[in-house]
């Protein structure tokens, strides 16, 4: 069953996913990724049309790779049974639906990280700053042209903190890399991907599954289940190193729930 008889739809989103993959790299990155990557709704890139080309763009080829092999895996199961145009709706709704849960998580992350950053600047103090930026943008650590903002500028405002151009520039730190944040990419086919996991799993709840990590077969469903309560887990850790949408997963997941009941009750056998 699992990767059988390629479907038409699997077929041509796996062209598209590697064909944007190719072009993007033997041209310009950044030039598609300002055309097809998500922002947030507030930041000045934002372009509605990108709620739907994310999904065809991907940061590396390993990225790639997953999410067309689990494609490949699992997509033509569905198509089978569902047909060309449910299946492509399917597909984009997972995706549109990851972009929906990833903003609105985002929203109520930065409305948090707003009202630190407005605490901080009324009474700031280096204990405070080093906290934010550690705890919020951890993940800039990894861009060596910022790593000196969270070393040498803490233990300089640590030193001397009543220093103004110490405050000054923590403020100024806190506020660009909120920014920067703001206006981070989102990419990828994960969200619609994990909506086919799910959707394997309601539709084929017992099929075994052999995993090169876990080699003991596992039903459908439990790896499933297993596989979204780690997702869960990791979004609700919001560890700042972490570079992974988990709640766009989470989200894929959770239309794809959505939509299959709905189409359930719209018919008395599903199948």
């Amino acid at each position: 069953m699992l990767g059988n008889n390629l479907t038409p739809i699997v077929k041509n989103l796996l062209i598209a996913n590697a064909g944007v993959f190719l072009v993007a790299n033997l041209f310009n990155f950044e030039e598609v990724s300002a055309f097809m990557a998500l922002r947030y709704f507030e930041s000045s890139q934002f372009k509605l049309h990108t709620i739907i080309t994310h999904m065809f763009m991907h940061a590396d080829f390993m990225h790639l790779f997953f999410n067309m092999f689990a494609l490949f895996m699992f997509g033509p199961a569905l198509e089978n049974v569902w047909g060309p145009k449910r299946f492509l709706l399917f597909y984009i709704v997972c995706g549109i639906g990851a972009a929906l849960v990833y903003t609105g998580v985002n929203a109520f992350e930065y409305h948090h990280l707003e009202q630190s950053i407005d605490a901080f600047r009324m009474n700031p103090d280096p204990y405070t700053f080093e906290l934010i930026l550690h705890k919020k943008f951890g993940a800039f650590q990894r861009f060596p042209q910022l790593t000196e903002y969270f070393t040498e500028l803490p233990n300089a405002y640590k030193q001397d903190p009543k220093n103004p151009a110490l405050i000054r520039q923590s403020i100024d730190v806190l506020e660009s890399f909120y920014q920067i944040k703001m206006n981070g990419p989102m990419v990828g086919a994960s969200g619609a991907v994990f909506g086919i996991l799910l959707g394997f799993g309601m539709l084929f709840p017992n099929t075994p599954l052999l995993l090169l990590f876990f080699p003991v077969p596992i039903k459908a469903k439990y790896f499933v289940m297993i596989y979204g309560a780690l997702e869960l887990f990791a979004g609700i850790r919001n560890n700042p190193n972490d570079n992974v949408a988990h709640y766009a997963h989470l989200g894929g997941m959770i239309f794809a729930f959505i939509l299959i009941k709905y189409w359930q009750k719209q018919r008395n056998s599903f199948y």
